[in-house]
């Protein structure tokens, strides 16, 4: 009698330890993202705020991904999807999904607590219902196309509804006309194809995934465009705006000071003289309403750049 008991609490105790991979805790959420220090969702998930959504999905891929290299994070951005909207970028904060191949007793032990627990429907449907404004539902698949089509059209009208933005999966998607039509929504995914979801199972909602060659942790603030998805750690979203914004405006600058004929090209490409650095500063009070951030923001920036 004993013997049965304790296999049955050890049974009990296997399922919890397999649901907190399902759904993390609080403290595993912290754990995946220790270097954020701002505001969270109350399930620990970073929450960083509207603002930097707005601003970073400006910058072009190339600027944020050296920003990221040079920090030494290498593994953050993923390409060869198929966009429904090539012309229109998007951002948000990462809500992650793993899916599996389909292991019919694994599958029937998480839907069953998840029912318990308070989720409905079919587990699919899980991820969606965790989006707030602003976020992007990010899906690792393993790349299945075929039976592999996470989302149609009502389950993306439902995701709009839902985020306001649209979605990233290495998966599929079906219903392409009608996912066209949602405005606003936009996705980037492997292929389209009209089979259903079959033969996948979840296994983990806002657990740390791979899209691509890619890590995605929660709270990653998502950036796609054209040519592709980049993933950045939310502790370093404010160095990858600015940094971005810097170089933008640099830029600006130069070209204007090569328009006017004021300094060369090999002048303006090099390191920068005291002149020029002296011009910059007096373009930048001139040109205080094309800053896109405040001119505090950028003086600290500038405080500890090398020109």
């Amino acid at each position: 009698m004993k013997k049965s008991i304790l296999i049955s609490i050890i049974a009990l105790l296997l399922l919890e330890v397999a649901w907190s991979q399902t759904f993390p805790t609080k403290d595993m959420m912290m754990f995946y993202t220790l270097l954020w220090t701002g505001d969270r969702f109350p399930d620990g998930r970073p929450r960083v705020s509207d603002d930097m959504l707005k601003r970073v999905v400006n910058l072009s891929i190339e600027e944020v991904w050296q920003t990221l290299r040079n920090e030494g994070y290498n593994n953050q951005y993923a390409d060869g999807w198929k966009m429904i909207h090539p012309d229109k970028p998007f951002t948000g904060r990462a809500v992650t999904a793993l899916y599996m191949p389909r292991r019919p007793d694994v599958e029937k032990k998480i839907v069953d607590k998840g029912h318990a627990e308070g989720q409905r429907g079919a587990a699919n449907s899980w991820p969606i219902d965790q989006l707030k404004t602003g976020d992007v539902y990010v899906a690792d698949c393993f790349g299945k196309v075929v039976d592999g089509t996470l989302i149609g059209d009502n389950l993306g009208n439902s995701i709009y509804a839902k985020s306001k933005t649209g979605v990233v999966f290495d998966a599929g998607a079906r219903d392409l006309q009608g996912l066209e039509e949602i405005e606003g929504f936009n996705a980037c995914v492997r292929d389209f194809h009209p089979s259903y979801l079959m033969e996948t199972m979840l296994m983990g909602i806002n657990v740390p995934i791979t899209i691509g060659q890619a890590i995605v942790m929660p709270g990653d603030v998502v950036l796609a465009k054209k040519e592709g998805v980049i993933f950045i750690p939310p502790h370093l979203l404010g160095k990858v705006v600015l940094t971005g914004e810097f170089v933008a405006i640099r830029d600006e600058f130069g070209h204007a000071m090569l328009r006017e004929g004021r300094f060369t090209p090999g002048e303006i490409d090099s390191a920068w003289s005291e002149e020029i650095k002296a011009a910059f500063l007096a373009w930048l009070d001139e040109n205080q309403d094309k800053l896109p951030m405040s001119r505090q923001e950028l003086d600290e920036f500038m405080k500890d750049r090398n020109w």
